[in-house]
């Protein structure tokens, strides 16, 4: 009889599972890309300047651009300077610099796991709609230290608006 009440109580809890993923599945944001890198031994170099290549399909849509970083606690600053190089189907390079918000004084501002805090950090002020076709970016850090020191990993992430 207990092993019985034991099965019937897992089945709850797997049926939960089950409507949280679906739920999950059915947000307003549609993901297209995702990409980060890790740095083995926690120092992004400023020399080092990763590609992510993407393609676009719908032209209609609009995009929002976000940067990925992972860090520890034992991060030495609030915010983090980056590049971003973005070539579009048949264009040149476009690099835009941007500073992002890390935390303040009292506290991180992103999600944090024990003592790695992740971030992720709208890049454009608003939603932009892009060419069809491939596309590459690159990242890059320009802070003043370099190597910049606890920094796991670092990385695009590129989500289509749901209409």
């Amino acid at each position: 009889m207990r092993i019985y009440i034991c099965k019937k109580n897992l089945l709850k809890k797997l049926a939960f599972c089950v409507c949280i993923l679906t739920a999950s599945f059915s947000c307003a944001h549609l993901d297209v890309f995702e990409k980060t890198v890790a740095f083995p031994k926690a120092e992004w170099p400023s020399t080092q300047k990763d590609a992510f290549d993407f393609s676009i399909t719908d032209t209609a849509a609009r995009y929002n651009i976000y940067i990925v970083v992972r860090h520890t606690d034992a991060y030495h600053f609030n915010n983090l300077w980056v590049n971003l190089t973005s070539i579009a189907p048949g264009d040149t390079a476009i690099t835009a610099r941007r500073e992002l918000k890390l935390g303040n004084n009292l506290k991180w501002l992103g999600s944090s796991f024990d003592d790695v805090i992740e971030h992720r950090l709208q890049f454009n002020p608003y939603p932009v709609k892009f060419k069809q076709g491939n596309y590459r970016f690159y990242l890059q850090q320009v802070m003043r230290e370099d190597p910049l020191q606890n920094i796991l990993n670092a990385g695009i992430r590129v989500e289509k608006i749901a209409q």
